[in-house]
């Protein structure tokens, strides 16, 4: 999928998605939207950066952002699975989540990864 559709469609999904679980109580606002075309082009402002190993997408909870790397995305369920995902970390405590990893969970097995994995099978509720 090319940028401009990603965007288009993810701007949507985030929509059903702010329907279906409504606002976080830890942000102050729903998520922002930014389709990048990797994480090494995101974090170094160099738009033919490369890197080994890029994300589909991730959740910045800074920037209260839910980052999408568009060339990863491979069809509309693929999308909407990720932003489901993503939408399961604006939820989450960020507290519990630096916890988790300091209790020693990885990412393979931290709860609210397992979580936000085990939502994306309802990936067909957001799409309209």
């Amino acid at each position: 999928m090319e940028r401009k559709e990603v965007k288009e469609i993810a701007e949507k999904l985030i929509e059903e998605c702010i329907d279906i679980y409504g606002l976080s109580k830890f942000q102050k606002c729903s998520p922002y939207l930014e389709v990048e075309k990797n994480i090494y082009c995101r974090y170094s402002g160099d738009e033919d950066a490369e890197g080994e190993q890029s994300p589909d997408a991730e959740y910045d909870r800074i920037a209260n952002s839910i980052v999408v790397y568009f060339p990863k995305i491979k069809s509309l369920k693929h999308l909407a699975e990720t932003i489901i995902h993503e939408f399961q970390h604006y939820l989450q405590s960020p507290t519990w989540m630096a916890r988790y990893y300091k209790m020693g969970y990885t990412y393979d097995n931290h709860p609210y990864e397992l979580a936000a994995l085990k939502e994306e099978s309802k990936w067909k509720l957001i799409i309209k």
